[in-house]
């Protein structure tokens, strides 16, 4: 759709938005503080209390089932031992040890006071917990550029996007980095962090930061270091001074004293000779020495291992974390806001895998939440074969300690972890919720599946208003004079329309008809002149021709308006505008306006920026609104009426059987195309990223069969496009390269080159970052042809379209916070007719 006459709408929208940005801005942790997880702490000393030495064991009956699982994997060889501790309401109900502490040099039984080398437990127990501690002090900030504490990241070159990583983005594991540094290039014998870190600055990104999850060491080696520069002391004495003495965790620490070795579990023999195998006893073993060889070389202190510990001291760890920062001895570690941070997804949010600050919610990592603990909660394993699991709602956690790469390397533990936390949460009752289903087991298979289809499917079949009006025989409707704003969208579940149901009603009186941009039966692409209904007689008059906005001679002898017209869920799309301008005449006239309500076809949980400015109000944005709304047009009339003081009569008949989560498909409705190039539920969900690319002289495959699914110009090289956008790894889509001529828009009847679009996932898609993806990589590859500020009119926001020109990286545009958006979501929750 294009830009016409602009008119402005005298909304107030915009001001209760600034507002509320403005509130979020003084208080941003208010209502985080008051909705911290678990429970309060315990009384001093009632934790401190249960610390027992040695070979100490406490055994709750119920979980009894704990044994044989354990010894079955001792017997198999998946671990040599371990230490498991549960912990349930604040008190141990399972602390024991099993099996082995070492094998080489000579055998040792496991007791429960051992000391295990905790491997990437180290990310969450040490170096999330410092810059935690760092934000809190206002030393750090999330949304920072990494370059501002490491300005060696942002070197030229291959290494350009660098300079976007944010520190959530390394928290979060989704700033572009490999899963691990590549040593290759430094010389051998290398030692200290220098060489490893001048090898990070250097190496290229495998994916723009913020594009995707891929669990790496390499953000949390430079985290460790950021520690170190910002705070002015060395990652482990900063977490003693700061985290470990006041917690009273005493036997915590990198690099640990010779006095200890004799209780910590030694790790994999290294330095065999040539054609031995570890275990042979021909090599040395590693014991109180770090298991990972980067952190080894660069001396045993690094963020993302080293670190040492024992269950009991991370018992005390976790005991904390449950009570929202409140340590057992009584002090505050942590604010309640911080822990929430800490362990609710932080990551992008076309992300599938759910990530907090440091902490696993739901990843391919997750193991350890087993078959029934809840996604609220969390924790983290380690590739020497630790784990820690915390769940707030039960206020549970389990720690399972081992050392199961001693004396060699074994497979995985995965099924092992997810066994012993499924026997817990069995046998505690921690199962007993309700909530959503692991995101990861919905994606499985995501390439294959054309959608999300699990749990979504409402009771019944979906019925929209004119169903329900139906349902009721029209009695609302009994006595009035109404006029019909509709097109050829306005139909019922068989298929009959709107405007023939209401000339049939008992009891109404039809008018008029009225009809939205394309006109009353959808098909036409330019302004839209009044006419006669052939099956009525009745005038129909146009909204998309002389005048935007119902007229008084339109309305004369009608008493009522029914709004009855299937929507997009997109700003830019006129028929929200022609349902404001509608009520704002209602209100006028002092006649009533029923809106019959119908799904947001792309679902109605997304909500994707940027914000429309309050400068730019035209008939493609009625008022501020983001570009994805996440609202049915019932729901975005009550808001209109109340935030914009229009004070209609405004009546919404609500759906039936529907839910914000449902795809179009998954109603049972019948589609019918809004728009001459809306054709198809997948070009609505690619079609708020690819219209804004039209104003800028793009052809987004208008008068092709696959209008918004395919894009391009004459001056485009397909397959150099394509291989650009998938190095992007833009999410839920692939490119694909095209070749087509369009029969109408830009570059009408000319030979184009461009990129076809394949969805591969559609939960993951966020059509907005995709648009602006597009539009980064034409400005870089095509900086004469493509001018990003033409796309000005239908993205609506200066901030937005200013960085883009600027080189800002989309994922960071969008992975910024937005306090007008925050706002904007904190308003829309007000007028949500549907769970």
């Amino acid at each position: 759709m294009y830009l016409t006459n602009a008119s402005l709408s005298n909304c107030t929208l915009a001001g209760a938005l600034a507002v509320l940005a403005l509130a979020a801005s003084v208080a941003p942790l208010a209502s985080a503080q008051q909705q911290g997880r678990g429970a309060a702490a315990p009384p001093p000393g009632k934790v401190a209390s249960e610390r027992i030495s040695g070979r100490g064991t406490i055994s709750d009956p119920r979980l009894k089932a704990l044994d044989p699982v354990l010894t079955e994997a001792i017997a198999k060889d998946e671990i040599p031992g371990a230490v498991l501790l549960v912990s349930s309401r604040g008190r141990t109900v399972w602390r024991k040890a099993y099996g082995s502490r070492a094998i080489l040099p000579q055998h040792e039984a496991m007791t429960s006071d051992t000391i295990f080398d905790l491997a990437s437990l180290t990310k969450v127990f040490a170096t999330t917990a410092a810059v935690t501690k760092l934000l809190e002090q206002g030393k750090l900030r999330l949304n920072d550029p990494v370059v501002r504490y490491l300005p060696e990241l942002g070197t030229e070159g291959a290494t350009a996007d660098k300079n976007q990583i944010t520190l959530r983005q390394l928290l979060t594991h989704t700033a572009g980095f490999a899963p691990d540094p590549t040593d290759a290039n430094i010389p051998a014998g290398w030692s200290g962090a220098d060489p490893l870190l001048k090898e990070i600055y250097a190496e290229p990104l495998t994916a723009p930061p913020g594009a995707r999850f891929v669990y790496s060491d390499t953000g949390f080696i430079l985290l460790g270091e950021i520690v170190r520069r910002v705070s002015g002391l060395p990652l482990d004495e900063f977490l003693t001074h700061e985290i470990y003495t006041p917690l009273g965790m005493r036997e915590t620490r990198f690099l640990p004293p010779e006095k200890w070795k004799s209780r910590i579990a030694p790790t994999e023999e290294i330095d065999l000779p040539a054609g031995a195998k570890a275990g042979s006893g021909a090599g040395h073993v590693l014991r109180g020495v770090v298991h990972d060889p980067r952190a080894r070389q660069m001396g045993g202190v690094a963020g993302h291992a080293g670190l040492f510990s024992t269950v009991d001291d991370l018992a005390v760890f976790c005991r904390m974390m449950l009570a929202n920062g409140l340590a057992p001895n009584g002090k505050r570690i942590f604010s309640a806001a911080s822990v929430h941070l800490m362990t609710t997804p932080q990551q992008p949010p076309w992300v599938p895998s759910l990530r907090g600050l440091g902490w696993d919610i739901d990843s391919a990592y997750s193991a350890p939440r087993g078959e029934l603990f809840p996604l609220s909660s969390f924790g983290m394993t380690g590739f020497t074969g630790t784990m820690v699991w915390m769940d707030p709602t039960s206020e549970t956690f389990i720690l399972l300690l081992t050392n199961s790469v001693h004396p060699y390397g074994r497979p995985a533990i995965s099924s092992l972890r997810s066994r012993v936390s499924t026997v817990v949460a069995a046998a505690l009752g921690t199962s007993e919720f309700t909530g959503p289903s692991s995101r990861i087991a919905r994606g499985a298979g995501a390439v294959a599946r054309p959608y999300d289809a699990e749990g979504v499917s409402a009771p019944g079949r979906t019925l929209t208003g004119i169903d329900v009006l139906e349902q009721e025989n029209f009695a609302s409707l009994a006595g009035k004079h109404v006029g019909l704003i509709t097109n050829q969208t306005g139909m019922d579940r068989q298929g009959r329309s709107t405007i023939d149901l209401l000339a049939h009603a008992p009891g109404v009186k039809l008018v008029a008809l009225l009809s939205p941009e394309h006109g009353i039966r959808g098909t036409e692409d330019a302004n839209v002149s009044s006419s006669t209904d052939a099956a009525t007689g009745l005038p129909v008059y146009s909204l998309y021709g002389e005048t935007r906005r119902p007229s008084d001679q339109m309305l004369q002898g009608i008493d009522t308006l029914v709004f009855d017209v299937q929507d997009a869920g997109v700003r830019f799309y006129t028929y929200i505008t022609a349902m404001g301008y509608a009520m704002e005449a209602a209100a006028g006239h002092h006649i009533a306006i029923y809106v019959l309500d119908r799904p947001d076809p792309i679902g109605g949980e997304a909500v994707e920026g940027p914000m429309l400015d309050p400068d730019k109000f035209s008939y493609v944005g009625y008022t501020v609104l983001p570009v994805r709304i996440g609202m049915t047009l019932g729901e975005m009339a009550q808001m209109f009426n109340t935030e914009n003081h229009i004070n209609c009569d405004l009546h919404v008949v609500a759906m039936k059987n529907w839910t914000r989560r449902q795809w179009f498909e998954q109603t049972g409705l019948p589609w019918t195309p809004p728009s001459p190039n809306l054709r198809t539920v997948t070009s609505a969900v690619l079609y708020p990223g690819l219209e804004i690319l039209q104003n800028a002289g793009i052809s987004v495959g208008r008068g092709t069969d696959t209008p918004f699914e395919l894009f391009g110009a004459p001056w485009i090289h397909g397959t150099d496009l394509v291989d650009a956008l998938n190095r992007r790894y833009v999410p839920g889509v692939r490119f694909v390269p095209i070749k087509f001529t369009p029969k109408s828009g830009p570059h009408k009847d000319e030979p184009c080159e461009g990129a076809a679009i394949v969805i591969t996932d559609r939960a993951s898609i966020n059509s907005m970052l995709m648009g602006f993806e597009i539009a980064y990589t034409l400005a870089k590859l095509y900086p004469e042809m493509f001018h990003v500020e033409q796309m000005m009119t239908l993205v609506g926001n200066s901030a937005a379209i200013n960085r883009l020109k600027n080189g800002d990286s989309p994922n960071r545009i969008f992975s910024d916070e937005d306090p007008a958006l925050n706002s904007f979501q904190t308003i829309r929750s007000k007028y949500l007719l549907y769970r």
